[in-house]
């Protein structure tokens, strides 16, 4: 008896698959609506005290992950024989650019807008510099606007190539050109998984300058528990199926034979059911981790100071304006043309001043100095910049929302 036969025999039962089988789309499933229950009530509660419109619109935006990632995984799950997976996971992955995005604009938004970013660092010497950080040839060199846009643009760049792949991936599986784990040159497999890589490894190499750049101005906002709650869901998640392709290839995953021998479910189909069902399990653990990272207290709080009542009535029509506000993308449509358009790379941006209902002292006086209305600009290189640093105290970076 020949190998292919011996593996038959082994597999000749769907049942005897653990991934085919109904207890792991149970469990996958149990984990799911688990997600999903503890997400909505989170997105429920940041619109249900939505007293600081410009952080939480890329909040919700962020926690939108957990439904989509973990309710496509499943559905992927549970089309497990047919190529129906590709189109969802096309879906999930168009929106996993989103939430990187959204949450680099989270962290503009806490410390001020990309103005007050500059007034903080703008002439202090880029760190580190070392080869381990792959900033080696930053040494000697201060932070400009120049490298702010730089970190803005590695994100944005993410977003762009995302959504134009998952496009070009279903137009080769439609063609039969596209199979998961495929690594032969003349499929489309090996081609999207080394555009989506360098991107991948671009927008977190620009996450990851921002983030030692901006360190110590964050630190009033636990930046350490979002960073880590965002990059797991995005990048782990990411190399998690790489790595599970890569086991593919060496054997440790085998296709699904039926009774004859034949292969009817390729090696990368099954890897990749594998990393939807790994998905729908991690998607709890994410969902936990981030009600705890973007928590809600903080917002209710001002909505409690800036109202007599303990919070504006809850209806249909509350809730639906302020989950139409975060969804819609005219501003992220801007902040492309901001950021990409040569007319705009010698300038910055200063941001809107009102970022609650009541008006601070020093941070709105310090916002206010620089801006009257969104998209105004000031020139780096030949006006002087009006915004007053502050970086004597880290917490007048900006907090949630002024009080």
């Amino acid at each position: 008896m020949n190998t292919t036969t011996d593996v038959a025999s082994l597999l000749m039962d769907s049942g005897d698959i653990f991934i085919r089988s109904g207890a792991a789309k149970g469990i996958a499933g149990f984990f799911t609506w688990a997600a999903l229950l503890i997400t909505s009530h989170h997105i429920y509660q940041h619109l249900r005290w939505y007293s600081c419109p410009s952080e939480q619109r890329w909040i919700v935006r962020i926690l939108f992950i957990v439904p989509i990632y973990s309710f496509d995984s499943w559905l992927s799950l549970l089309f497990f024989s047919n190529d129906v997976y590709v189109y969802f996971n096309s879906i999930r992955d168009c929106y996993e650019a989103f939430v990187i995005y959204s949450f680099l604009s989270l962290c503009y938004e806490y410390l001020g807008g990309e103005s007050n970013i500059m007034a903080e660092i703008r002439g202090k010497p880029i760190r580190p510099t070392n080869y381990w950080t792959f900033t080696c040839c930053l040494a000697g060199k201060q932070y400009t606007i120049e490298f702010l846009r730089f970190c803005k643009k590695a994100t944005l760049q993410f977003c762009l190539i995302k959504p134009v792949m998952a496009f070009i991936t279903l137009l080769l599986a439609i063609c039969g050109k596209y199979h998961d784990g495929n690594w032969s040159m003349n499929e489309g497999y090996f081609y999207t998984t080394l555009v989506y890589n360098f991107s991948v490894s671009l927008a977190l190499y620009g996450l990851f300058l921002f983030y030692t750049a901006t360190r110590d101005l964050l630190s009033p906002y636990s930046p350490v528990l979002k960073f880590l709650t965002v990059k797991s869901v995005i990048f782990l998640s990411f190399w998690q199926g790489f790595l599970l392709a890569i086991l593919g290839l060496t054997s440790a995953i085998a296709p699904i034979y039926n009774s004859k021998g034949e292969e009817v479910i390729s090696t990368g189909t099954v890897a990749a059911q594998y990393q939807n069902f790994l998905i729908c399990v991690e998607m709890f653990f994410a969902a936990v981790a981030l009600r705890f990272a973007f928590g809600v207290s903080a917002y209710a709080d001002v909505h409690s100071v800036t109202s007599n009542n303990e919070g504006r009535p809850v209806t249909l029509q509350s809730i639906s304006s302020s989950l139409k506000e975060t969804m819609n993308p005219k501003d992220i449509m801007q902040d492309a043309i901001h950021n990409f358009h040569p007319q705009y790379q010698q300038y910055t941006q200063h941001s809107n001043p009102s970022r609650s209902n009541v008006p601070s002292s020093s941070n709105d006086e310090r916002r206010l100095a620089g801006s009257n209305s969104e998209g105004n600009y000031a020139s780096m290189s030949t006006t002087p910049n009006p915004v007053t640093s502050s970086s004597s105290n880290p917490n007048n970076a900006g907090p949630l929302c002024d009080l």
